[in-house]
């Protein structure tokens, strides 16, 4: 790594946050399949937030030549630590057996939990809400239905979401409950295919540079009338079918809507291959979740 390390430019603020010898670590531990500019990128994020790799609040994640930098729900509650009156949020599974009943509060004119009493056995998981409380402020509060989180369970990470569902989207809703009490706002990074480094302007987040090479999308109604269906494996199957069920939670039904969302998002995908397919989820999943990050933040101001 000294040798890389010299062949870097670190900024300020990197060498500021990090020993050269931790340095090194965060590069082999961290981000081994990383460029130079793309760990550049990584380790500046952190230094930058004052986020610790070693305990898992910043992720450096690749797929192919794509790399993309997370920040873990970790972060929002690291972060919420240092700031004035924080105290700690309360964070809560709903299953279908409890008696759960949310009500408007009259002077705040916002939703509040009223009564989670919980009875054995409490059944599967419909629900999460996490209450993020400070000292001087009013409390906020997130709700969730299982529904909302349902691309979870079929995105890149679904085995951990299947395993550890609870564990999994306590975090998820405790993260937007954090992030509007506190102010927070960690922009997850995309570092594009043949543009190593740069990251995206908002307007463009979350798009990875994938590509189609196919008119025809959407197995369904606007399929040539006379066209044989060409046999496909089962795993392109599953993908085709996954693809689809994203674009119509998105609301795009026709080939021509998804034609339009893959020139803008997704210009290089190529949807007869697996690899394309799988990219093409990757964007309809961040995509979906932030919809639905941003509705959650609108609902609140309604």
């Amino acid at each position: 790594m000294a040798n890389n390390q010299n062949q870097l430019s670190l900024t300020p603020e990197i060498t500021e946050a990090f020993k050269p010898e931790v340095i090194e670590v965060i590069r082999n531990s961290f981000a081994p399949t990383a460029t130079n500019q793309e760990f550049l990128l990584f380790a500046h994020k952190a230094a930058s937030y004052g986020l610790d790799p070693f305990k898992n609040e910043i992720f450096f994640i690749k797929y192919g030549n794509t790399a993309r930098i997370q920040f873990a729900a970790e972060a929002y509650l690291s972060k919420a630590r240092e700031q004035e009156g924080f105290q700690p949020p309360d964070t809560q599974m709903v299953h279908e057996n409890d008696e759960f009943k949310v009500a408007m509060n009259k002077e705040t004119k916002e939703l509040e939990v009223v009564t989670h009493e919980i009875a054995f056995p409490r059944g599967k998981v419909i629900g999460a809400y996490s209450i993020a409380y400070r000292e001087g402020h009013r409390p906020v509060t997130v709700f969730m239905d299982i529904d909302e989180v349902s691309h979870m369970f079929t995105g890149q990470n679904k085995e951990n979401w299947k395993k550890w569902t609870s564990d999994m989207f306590g975090k998820h809703v405790q993260q937007r409950a954090l992030k509007r009490q506190y102010g927070l706002e960690f922009d997850d990074v995309t570092i594009p295919q043949g543009n190593e480094g740069e990251p995206e302007s908002p307007q463009q987040r979350p798009r990875r540079d994938v590509t189609p090479n196919d008119d025809d999308i959407i197995d369904g109604e606007e399929s040539k009338p006379n066209q044989e269906p060409e046999q496909k494996p089962s795993k392109t199957d599953e993908l085709k079918s996954q693809m689809k069920s994203l674009f119509t939670q998105l609301g795009i039904t026709t080939n021509e809507g998804v034609q339009e969302y893959l020139k803008l998002h997704a210009p290089k995908a190529n949807p007869k291959t697996q690899q394309g397919l799988v990219a093409i989820i990757q964007v309809l999943e961040m995509n979906l979740e932030m919809q639905q990050a941003q509705a959650s933040d609108d609902d609140a101001l309604d």
